[in-house]
């Protein structure tokens, strides 16, 4: 059985919770969004921030998913999602609907 020390289960936690956020992005995106492919979008790269798929990956192509690459997504996400996607007009919109 493998440990965790506390330097793993603090990056697995900020890997998990920053999946959690693209995936709302993405949901957001999806369906109060005028683009619901880049919506789409956000939803697949959600599943990079996942550990075990993240391990999974690493198990099935040899190539581990260096964490600079992941902060680099990262960026650009938020970076994609937050100017160039208008997500706070978008929220607006969500919230006007419920």
């Amino acid at each position: 059985m493998r440990t965790m020390n506390s330097t793993s289960l603090f990056t697995n936690s900020i890997s998990w919770l920053f999946g959690i956020v693209v995936v709302a992005i993405g949901t957001i995106n999806v369906f109060w969004g005028n683009d619901p492919g880049f919506g789409i979008f956000l939803l697949l790269l959600s599943w990079v921030y996942a550990p075990p798929l993240a391990t999974l990956f690493r198990e099935k192509t040899g190539w581990p998913l260096p964490g600079a690459v992941k902060i680099v997504l990262g960026l650009f996400i938020l970076w994609a999602a937050l100017g160039v996607g208008e997500l706070f007009d978008k929220i607006e919109l969500m919230r006007g609907t419920f």
